[in-house]
């Protein structure tokens, strides 16, 4: 449930795996034309993955398109194990990547006059965002989706943080099964960060109020509009909703954590886990190749009119290098080159996928750690090179 910029749900640490973990970089090749291995214009790229492995991420997938073609490669391992590699056609959990599909469908749901953006929050969910501040009369849907709502993140409460992110908390609720009117309820036991409209904060609690005003206006669960309004169009055969299935399905490596707040310890095998933790706001698995092909499409005008793109390309600005828009993020890189997508973060899993505003330059990847490695110095590296 991350976003690019090192926000985590269980905080972030830079502390390495032996580098005797660091299984050496292999180049995966496929089929269409891919360029594989240390060579080209993405040297750069295959240099960082192998450095992600060496600061302890224990494996990495890959996937970037442009105008040469496809090229994937994959570092480390996929199985502490085993040893068994990864693979180019991994699938994982995506954690906040599911924030741009969630968002993708409620800018459908405005194009087609079935709500407004300019809605507020009580007029579809009444009386949930209350209490200790909040107030849902005040906050509209555009706030939620761009988290200029002021709305507490409910993943940044300690007891749920030590309930479902640390070791002993983990390993008896990891199977939990959470309603996402539950995990509104906890942020709504704290105040909110500012009044609506008055800052920016990026908070979960957005994307999981998105997910039922979704499932408010159409009378089915966010996942299955997801699925009908744009998995099943763009053919994304490895991207799921799983709601509270356990599994990632395959093919798949298995997801590490170390499960402390100061990244000590013992490495775990955090691979099942019952994501209605994260709901709509990260619970969704991908792979590479669908995650570059959605973003592609996203960009480019296949899946929203113009005027809806528009508005998800209308940015609150972040910092100086980032905006962030409606579930869709921008980043200027270090060579001037723009590019647009989301981060997302979830137990044993960090992935980023982006691509450039035309959707001619795209790239997906996953750890499967969630301690160690730096996703910003991948993108860097493919995008600017040397």
């Amino acid at each position: 449930m991350r976003k690019r910029m090192r926000t985590t749900a269980v905080t972030a640490v830079a502390v390495a795996l032996s580098a005797a973990l660091a299984a050496p970089a292999v180049a995966a090749a496929g089929p269409g034309g891919d360029r594989t291995g240390d060579t080209g214009d993405h040297r750069a790229t295959a240099r960082a993955v192998r450095a992600a492995v060496g600061d302890g991420v224990p494996g990495v997938t890959l996937r970037a398109e442009d105008r040469r073609g496809v090229w994937t490669a994959t570092a480390g391992v996929g199985n502490l194990r085993t040893e068994r590699p990864r693979s180019p056609h991994d699938r994982y959990r995506v954690g906040s990547i599911t924030k741009t599909f969630v968002a993708t469908v409620l800018l459908q749901l405005e194009a087609e006059g079935r709500l407004s953006l300019d809605d507020t929050v009580d007029s579809w969910l009444p009386g949930l965002v209350s209490g200790n501040g909040h107030d849902g009369t005040r906050i509209t849907l555009r706030q939620l989706l761009n988290h200029t709502s002021g709305i507490y993140n409910y993943t940044a409460d300690e007891d749920f943080g030590r309930t479902y992110f640390l070791e002993e908390g983990f390993f008896e609720h990891r199977y939990d099964t959470l309603a996402p009117e539950e995990l509104v309820r906890v942020a709504m036991s704290h105040e909110p960060d500012f009044a609506p409209g008055a800052g920016w904060n990026y908070s979960n609690t957005n994307y999981v109020l998105a997910g039922l005003v979704i499932e408010k206006s159409t009378g089915r669960p966010y996942g299955e509009e997801i699925r009908r309004r744009v998995i099943a169009p763009l053919h994304l055969t490895g991207t799921s909703v799983p709601g509270t299935r356990t599994g990632v399905p395959g093919p798949s490596s298995r997801a590490y954590g170390k499960l402390t707040e100061d990244g000590s310890g013992p490495v775990h095998d955090v691979t099942r886990l019952n994501p209605s933790m994260a709901s709509s706001a990260g619970e969704m698995i991908s792979d590479s190749k669908d995650l570059n092909r959605f973003y592609r499409a996203l960009l480019t005008g296949r899946l929203l009119p113009e005027e809806q793109l528009e508005e998800m390309t209308d940015t609150v600005a972040v910092n100086d290098r980032n905006g962030y828009g409606l579930g869709l993020m921008s980043t200027e890189l270090s060579c001037g080159v723009t590019v647009w997508g989301h981060g997302g973060g979830i137990h044993g899993s960090t992935s980023d996928a982006v691509t450039t505003r035309d959707g001619r330059h795209s790239v997906a990847f996953n750890f499967n750690g969630d301690w160690a490695g730096d996703p910003e110095a991948v993108i860097e590296a493919e995008y600017c090179g040397d």
